[in-house]
């Protein structure tokens, strides 16, 4: 769908990892555009599915806690395919919300005419009177001035609540997390991705080097030897590849060093799942509750020079 790729493309910064896996986002992201015409505080939640694991009953709280007290809906949909569902459930949930709705139908840089267009609107204009349907491209940027200047409009008059240069909700230690995970996503397949999360151990930020330390963990002792790869050539690649994603984002050389742990069904802990938001709790809780399996071997990335 890219609604990571679009909260991204309307903040002007990377504030939400993007993937072409399902269930990328795990935590509702607040991303926030400041223009002369006002402020919109945008919240990117998680795509809503059937959750069976506490992991996904959490990410469904997310999208509780996304819609609450919003002023405005937008459902992102793919242009390039009919509405599935996973589209349906959406358009479900927005429509039990108390407020507009509009629909923007993405990806109309992969069509071939707007005949397509056309009818996939009509047909989305029978599952919900949506207030505007708006066709636009997050990759190229079409039609996204468009898509604000409707969303302006449904807001109430306010004070803005944040400074102009305020662009997200995350912290830093969180963003560089998603980051590691991120590539993750991109380097993995099947289970591994969505059975892998990311902690931040260590964080020294000095005026012209970032050193971290994280913790991949996962489920199973096999996932651990497909991340790391034979040698540790997986593990470094991605470590590669997420250092220089974190040194893009934050504008300083960066020292990564990652650990691949165990973690036996940490989808379906309660206790575990409150750890994984590092917005809201301290290192000392995730080191608490911890009872590793397996430890392995510290991986290192690529170092930034120093």
């Amino acid at each position: 769908m890219g609604k990571s790729t679009l909260l991204n493309a309307l903040v002007g910064s990377k504030v939400s990892i993007t993937s072409p896996k399902p269930q990328t986002t795990r935590d509702a992201i607040q991303g926030v555009v400041t223009r002369p015409e006002g402020q919109i505080v945008f919240v990117d939640s998680p795509g809503v599915h059937a959750a069976e694991r506490e992991l996904g009953k959490r990410m469904q709280r997310e999208i509780d806690r996304a819609g609450s007290g919003c002023h405005c809906v937008l459902v992102v949909v793919d242009a390039t395919r009919r509405p599935d569902r996973g589209d349906k459930a959406a358009i479900e949930r927005a429509a039990s919300l108390r407020a507009p709705a509009l629909l923007a139908l993405n990806k109309i840089d992969r069509l071939a005419g707007k005949s397509t267009l056309l009818g996939l609107i009509s047909e989305y204009q029978q599952l919900h009177d949506f207030k505007e349907y708006v066709p636009i491209s997050a990759v190229n940027g079409s039609q996204l001035d468009v898509l604000l200047k409707l969303i302006y409009a449904e807001l109430p008059e306010s004070p803005p609540y944040y400074p102009d240069d305020y662009i997200t909700d995350q912290p830093e230690r969180f963003l560089a997390a998603e980051l590691i995970r991120e590539r993750i996503l991109h380097e993995t397949q099947q289970e591994v991705p969505h059975a892998t999360t990311v902690a931040i151990e260590r964080w020294e930020d000095e005026p012209r080097l970032l050193r971290i330390s994280a913790t991949v963990y996962v489920e199973r002792v096999g996932q651990k030897a497909i991340l790391l790869g034979k040698g540790g050539a997986m593990m470094k690649r991605i470590a590669t590849f997420a250092r220089e994603s974190l040194e893009e984002r934050f504008g300083k050389k960066v020292f990564l060093e990652v650990f691949v742990k165990v973690k036996s069904k940490w989808r379906d802990r309660p206790s575990f799942m409150k750890t994984l938001d590092q917005r809201r709790f301290a290192l000392d809780a995730v080191r608490a509750d911890l009872d590793d399996e397996e430890d392995g071997p510290l991986v290192f990335g690529e170092p930034g020079e120093e």
